[in-house]
């Protein structure tokens, strides 16, 4: 690797220095002895710089036709298939999952990119007929004004682009604050943008921590649209504010996902979408699937199955070949993990497999976790209510259908359900009854299409939807307009 260096802020079109001088440094999780730079440390002066150019370019890119904002973004998708190799491989060396997942990471945004283009010459509003004669009725999508985009590590391409490609294209301009933890994606999602001929200001792009760049940013009242994903605990705080401040608040946060395997399902689809579901991004996805309830007629043998599976599971720095775990992302997740282990250990759980740091000599300079699987888990410990964000998956056991729908809705999260079962009847009732802003059936957990809304229910979420043409409500006003060609005063609902 190259001499790590100094990146800097995209505030108006340029690329600036924190006005506070501090950096922080962005270390390999898998290796910790390499760095991939120094990324800035903002505060509120930097995200005070940015808001003023995002609202200074406001008038002139909200006025730009949605379909000329739309071919930029199209320019950018563009780019970004030409550049998809480089910044998959930069993106496992910031985050630590494996060069595959990172490729679809890319892919993802890529896909964002392409859909959200394609909605430029539509953004369709209504019309519709007036009650009263010589008189038109429409409605039409406005855009709000500056959005402040708070974006985590796990996905450092995917989820900027989820939010900033939509916001854009209904003519807001942005100020995007990624995770300290994963800059480097950012960086390179906006060089992207940049290419494609966005304007100054469109687009601006502040790193450092949440509670200095993060925590101005949702506080300044000149942010009318909040975007949050991350924690429920943060997503509160930031609710709060945005509350008060009477702004457009999108939350996505967590989950505490199940696989419900009903006795007649397709076992060995089962055990992959649990693996997968389970230990993808080493378990570091919202999405995840740390629940796993099983009925009990075929619970042994599932178990056993699950566990020898796990363990053959390749563990390594995710560019090495054939790796399917690769590292959780700091100290502070691994710390965490454990803990949850030692929870989970202490609550009455069987450690069925994995359960400690890997020890592998050429492992010592990351952060890694044996895959871990717990059986014999009650549904009110707190390893099946709380959110692990790492690769340890929970095993319960259900009578039947109902029995697996009650537990795989009690918790307080709901944005991701799955269920396997080759009955269609027992299938249809079950994506009904889940309580789930995304239900799959025979699939796992993860796996989200960008034309479909992304989302959750009760503390996953608060009501609003990413992707699809769902998330076109988070980033547009509607601007109903009547125009009446009577010549004459007409009163609605009295003449």
């Amino acid at each position: 690797m190259s001499e790590p260096r100094n990146f800097h802020n995209y505030i108006g079109g340029q690329w600036l220095a924190p006005r506070s001088g501090r950096y922080l440094e962005n270390l390999n999780p898998a290796d910790r002895r390499q760095s991939l730079g120094f990324f800035p440390d903002s505060g509120a002066e930097d995200v005070d710089e940015a808001l003023s150019a995002a609202q200074a370019a406001f008038s002139g890119w909200s006025r730009t036709p949605a379909p000329r904002r739309a071919e930029i973004l199209f320019r950018a998708g563009q780019l970004l298939m030409e550049r998809k190799s480089d910044y998959a491989e930069a993106m496992t060396r910031e985050m630590g999952k494996v060069r595959l997942e990172a490729e679809g990471d890319v892919q993802e945004a890529i896909d964002m990119l392409f859909f959200m283009a394609g909605e430029g010459r539509r953004l369709y509003g209504q019309t519709t007929p007036s009650e009263l004669p010589d008189k038109i009725c429409l409605t039409r999508r406005v855009p709000v004004g500056v959005a402040g985009l708070i974006t985590p590590w796990n996905f450092p391409m995917a989820i900027p682009s989820w939010k900033s490609a939509p916001a854009l294209l209904c003519g807001n301009t942005v100020v995007l604050k990624p995770s300290e933890e994963a800059p480097l994606s950012s960086v390179h999602w906006t060089q992207t943008l940049e290419a494609a001929g966005l304007p100054p200001g469109a687009l601006n792009l502040v790193m450092g921590r949440g509670e200095a760049a993060g925590a101005a940013l949702v506080r300044d009242a000149r942010t009318r649209i909040i975007s949050f994903t991350g924690s429920s605990d943060t997503g509160r705080e930031v609710g709060r504010e945005a509350a008060a401040g009477f702004k457009r608040c999108n939350l996505e946060m967590g989950g505490k996902n199940a696989i419900l395997v009903l006795d007649d399902a397709p076992l060995e689809l089962a055990l992959e979408g649990a693996l997968w579901g389970g230990f993808g991004t080493s378990g570091q996805r919202c999405t995840a699937a740390s629940r796993v309830i099983v009925q009990k007629g075929i619970l042994a043998r599932f178990i056993k199955a699950f566990v020898a599976q796990t363990q053959k599971l390749k563990i390594g720095n995710g560019l090495d070949p054939g790796v399917q775990i690769g590292p959780l992302v700091n100290s502070a997740q691994l710390e965490k993990v454990e803990h949850y282990v030692q929870m989970g250990i202490s609550e009455g759980a069987r450690l069925a497999a994995g359960g400690r740091r890997a020890v592998e000599v050429e492992l010592q300079h990351g952060y890694f976790f044996q895959p871990t699987i717990f059986s014999e888990v009650e549904p009110n410990m707190r390893i099946a209510q709380e959110e692990i964000f790492g690769p340890v998956v929970c095993v319960l056991a259900c009578d039947g259908l109902e029995d697996g729908l009650a537990i795989a809705n009690g918790t307080g999260y709901g944005l991701s359900a799955s269920v396997y079962t080759r009955d269609v009847e027992k299938a249809l009732h079950a994506q009904d009854a889940l309580e789930a802003g995304i239900v799959y059936i025979n699939a796992p957990t993860i796996g989200a299409e960008v034309h479909l809304p992304f989302g959750g229910v009760k503390q996953s979420g608060n009501g609003h939807r990413e992707s699809g043409l769902a998330t076109l409500d988070v980033y547009s006003d509607w601007k109903t307009v009547y125009m009446d060609y009577s010549g004459r005063l007409q009163r609605a609902q009295i003449d």
